[in-house]
């Protein structure tokens, strides 16, 4: 024999469940109409394992949510020591730019000096090499 619940579930459709459980839409569009075969009324035990897997997945959802903290901290902090690197290169470029253009004169000479040192030095090498 089979009991008889009828009760409101808002959204509802038609379902059937090979546990014995079933919902239809009775008279109202709001209503179900819901029969469970004490045959297969271990629904305690569904319903303890529906729990189960809520708290499993209620678990998971922590981690990642924990996670998704850490990476995001780590993602900032990541940021925050590439904007301290970019400015300390912009800084040191600025010196380095500064100081070639108070010495940048005796750069070209110094370069040119040592153009004609070494052209000079293959030039006697060479003389020296065919004797």
């Amino acid at each position: 024999m089979a009991n008889s619940y009828r009760g409101t579930l808002y959204g509802a459709g038609p379902l059937r469940s090979r546990e014995g459980i079933s919902a239809r839409a009775a008279g109202g569009s709001d209503e179900i109409q819901l029969r469970i075969d004490p045959v297969h009324a271990d629904l305690d035990e569904e319903i303890d394992g529906l729990h189960r897997k809520l708290t499993q997945l209620k678990t998971v959802a922590q981690e990642i949510e924990s996670e998704a903290k850490f990476q995001n901290d780590f993602v900032t902090q990541l940021q925050m020591t590439l904007i301290k690197a970019q400015a300390g290169v912009k800084n040191n470029m600025r010196r380095l730019n500064k100081s070639i253009i108070q010495q940048g004169s005796n750069h070209v000479m110094h370069v040119i000096l040592f153009a004609l040192f070494c052209f000079f030095v293959v030039y006697f090498l060479s003389k020296i090499s065919r004797r």
